[in-house]
């Protein structure tokens, strides 16, 4: 059997899906015109029994019953259908089916004929397709017992229920549909506002990477240096200095733990202004070409910690070195270029320094690089690094 034999085949005896099956999302104006065809239905029925004279006298209540009798069992068909149990579900409509057939014995066969309509129409719109058929089959015969006009007749009624049983089957299955991509669209939503949530908790980790790795690091390295150096019993001011050095790193931590707390609610200065305020200890020259705009947050910020990340490794590497920011904004990006001239040993040596501090300089997870190129790839952009003469230069550039 071929992949659309199969199919084929499980479309005959599928049920219909529970969207189908049950009455969520039909519009109340829908229920209300179903409520009145089904109680209009049933007026007719009785009226019809009282009309063909079947039931005189005493009689007389047998046909209120009855009705009332198959609205409980199609109740119940409607139940049954919704769990997909076949057995009851047909044993529901058999039992309608038998009360038609009593009203046609009895002498009321435009009773029978209504009651067999919505049992055959009720199969085919909730049964399985191979199932519902069967069942007006079935029913024909009995049609054409109660048709004055016989084969021609049932011909007639069979063929109006089944056009009617199927629209309603196509109309609950389109229902269906509509339901299962709204669902589907829910679901996607959900993933996406998911993906969000892990996106944001990534970046406020890079945040809080970028903002405190190697300002605690650094602290950690003086703080340790001092401690060694109180075991050692060395001079008070050398230990005051490394103390104040890590205090001094302590406050700038906290400041671009604040300024990094402003760019997650939105919060931030001019990128210009943060990029002048971060050169200002170093003695650093900042300098802006192009057309001045507001960036996005992400790009913002990736301008912020690649200078930052840049100059601490200025400070690491080069100290006394003379540096420049360039910071260009273009027609669809903005660039940051971060250039240091380096410090030879003899110009280390005249400054009264040994050349860079070994113990900074090593601090550090050894990843700002890295991170910063990260960062950058993340936004779409790209970072370079690497030897510029006798110094070093970190140039970014990111869509902005």
């Amino acid at each position: 059997m071929t992949d659309g034999d199969r199919r084929g085949t499980g479309r005959w005896t599928a049920w219909p899906a529970p969207e189908a099956l049950s009455r969520v999302g039909v519009p109340r104006g829908r229920l209300v015109l179903d409520g009145l065809l089904l109680t209009a239905l049933g007026l007719w029925a009785v009226t019809s029994a009282y009309l063909s004279g079947a039931f005189p006298g005493r009689y007389g209540v047998v046909p209120p019953l009855g009705v009332a009798f198959c609205a409980a069992a199609l109740a119940g068909f409607h139940r049954t259908t919704l769990a997909n149990r076949l057995p009851h579900s047909l044993g529901l409509l058999a039992a309608v089916t038998v009360v038609g057939l009593g009203a046609s014995l009895a002498g009321a066969p435009v009773t029978a004929t209504l009651l067999w309509i919505v049992v055959s129409a009720s199969a085919m719109e909730r049964l399985p397709l191979v199932v519902g058929l069967a069942t007006v089959l079935a029913l024909t015969v009995a049609f054409a017992e109660a048709d004055d006009t016989g084969i021609l007749g049932a011909a007639v009624t069979t063929s109006a229920v089944l056009l009617g049983g199927y629209s309603l089957r196509l109309d609950a299955e389109a229902r269906s549909a509509g339901f299962r991509l709204l669902g589907q669209e829910r679901a996607a939503r959900e993933a996406e506002a998911t993906s969000a949530a892990l996106a944001e908790r990534a970046r406020i980790a890079r945040e809080i990477h970028d903002v405190l790795a190697h300002s605690l690091s650094a602290q950690m390295v003086h703080l340790e240096a001092a401690r060694l150096q109180i075991e050692n019993g060395a001079d008070r001011e050398a230990i005051l200095e490394r103390v104040v050095a890590a205090r001094a790193m302590a406050r700038d931590g906290l400041a671009e733990t604040r300024h990094a707390l402003s760019a997650l609610r939105g919060d931030m200065v001019p990128v210009e202004d943060y990029l002048r305020e971060l050169a200002r200890e170093d003695r650093a020259e900042v300098r802006v070409t192009g057309e001045r705009r507001p960036l996005p947050a992400e790009a913002s910020q990736a301008v912020r910690r690649v200078a930052q990340e840049a100059l601490t490794n200025v400070r690491k590497h080069a100290p006394g070195a003379r540096t420049t920011l360039l910071l260009a904004y273009g027609a669809g990006d903005v660039g940051l270029e971060v250039r240091d001239t380096g410090t030879p040993a003899a110009e280390a040596a005249e400054a009264g320094g040994d050349g860079p501090d070994v113990s900074l300089a090593t601090s550090g997870a050894g990843y700002g690089l890295l991170g910063m190129r990260e960062r950058a790839e993340l936004l779409g952009g790209t970072l370079e690094a690497g030897p510029d003469g006798t110094g070093f230069a970190v140039r970014l550039r990111v869509p902005a």
